[in-house]
């Protein structure tokens, strides 16, 4: 289950996710908050099911935020409300600090807590008041969940006084909140995404060695943009199908013999799945090839050639398909119609299993596009997707 406050983009004149955090929270503690702190979702560019493998990632953060006001308490007690469409206010059961434990707090409250959980054995013992809002779509595999506790991580920091230098540390945090407390077995690509994306770049990151680069990414001054297409259908990372397939990975890292799949050079791909079990070669094929392809990708960029990413995306995508096995009819259906509209190439995103797919358009056919994927998904009786242009935002911090 993924968060309730993160529900849907932020509509035109609505306040942004830090204004409605600080002011809930005078609202409902009758004081305004020590401060407040927020963290974008992400799109991965390209570069899906690799990261768990120690392989190479290349999202960027979308400006769509989840912010937390917060302030401390005295008591040791860990309060969360949060924000819905309508304004009003969910608040969790209040918890010690000290009680805190994996499957003491379930729904969308395990995700702050969890954080917390975490934080605590860091010494952050103390407890807080948090008010949560965000317009990260929720379930879309913008990664809402994470948007969540790395702000939450970076509010509760805030109120100890311990400055959050070393992003990595926090992603690392916030990835064990996900994994041991919210259970969901997550690598280390949203956390990290969220955390350390800059404006006007793409991300790449190495994940075993934890090496970055910010590598500049302007699809509007090349007449593109990043189309997202949340279809809407259910995506979940606490659901069975996820571990498996990172089980599954894990698996035949060891059966070759290898520390992970990252290791496994494309040139001796072929050789390596004669030695596996016939289940386990197409996860294989897929992490080898995906590496080769987020690679591939980043060569592109550095060399300005943004429009040539289409077939990349595209071989994606059939890769996650029908060797992954991740996607989904709705995400099928959204990457055929924008891509026989006229998109460069499109992919589906995140985890899998439902969510978003993303498309890289010509500006001048995003109408066309657009038009395309409502009429497929209307044509087959599913509920209307939603859209919107994914620009590269800045990644988590405090608000002013």
């Amino acid at each position: 289950m993924t968060p309730g406050p993160t529900s849907g983009p932020r509509a035109p004149g609505r306040p942004a996710p830090a204004e409605r955090a600080s002011a809930a929270f005078e609202r409902l503690h009758g004081t305004a908050p020590a401060g407040v702190w927020s963290a974008p979702g992400r799109v991965n560019l390209i570069g899906e099911h690799t990261d768990y493998n120690d392989g190479f990632v290349l999202p960027f953060a979308l400006p769509h935020r989840t912010a937390v006001a917060a302030a401390a308490r005295d008591d040791g007690v860990l309060r969360v409300a949060t924000l819905g469409d309508d304004g009003g206010a969910q608040r969790a059961e209040p918890i010690a600090v000290a009680d805190l434990a994996p499957g003491r707090v379930d729904g969308w409250a395990a995700y702050p807590a969890g954080v917390a959980w975490v934080l605590r054995e860091q010494g952050l013992t103390g407890g807080a008041d948090l008010v949560i809002a965000g317009d990260v779509p929720a379930g879309a595999g913008l990664s809402s969940s994470h948007a969540l506790e790395c702000a939450v991580a970076l509010a509760l920091l805030g109120l100890a006084g311990r400055p959050a230098d070393d992003l990595q540390q926090v992603a690392r945090w916030v990835q064990r909140a996900e994994n041991d407390f919210a259970g969901a077995p997550t690598g280390l690509l949203d956390q990290t995404a969220s955390l350390c994306c800059t404006e006007a770049h793409v991300l790449f990151l190495d994940v075993r060695s934890f090496t970055t680069e910010q590598v500049p990414f302007d699809a509007a001054a090349h007449g593109l943009e990043v189309l997202v297409v949340d279809t809407r259908s259910s995506h979940s990372h606490t659901d069975g199908g996820y571990g498996a397939r990172r089980s599954g990975c894990e698996e035949a890292a060891g059966l070759l013999g290898l520390p992970a799949l990252r290791d496994l050079p494309v040139a001796e791909l072929d050789g390596a799945l004669a030695r596996l079990p016939g289940q386990l070669r197409p996860l294989v094929r897929h992490v080898v090839t995906e590496n080769e392809r987020v690679l591939a990708a980043v060569e592109l960029l550095r060399a300005d050639r943004l429009a040539e990413l289409g077939p990349l995306l595209d071989a994606s995508h059939a890769s996650l398909r029908d060797d992954y096995r991740v996607s989904a009819p709705e995400l099928d259906a959204a990457v055929d119609a924008a891509v026989d509209a006229g998109a460069l190439g499109a992919r589906m995103v995140g985890g899998g299993f439902g969510g978003s797919a993303i498309a890289l358009v010509p500006v001048e056919r995003h109408d066309g596009v657009v038009a395309a994927v409502l009429d497929a998904f209307a044509r087959k009786g599913w509920t209307t997707p939603r859209t919107f242009t994914a620009v590269p935002s800045a990644g988590a911090g405090r608000d002013a």
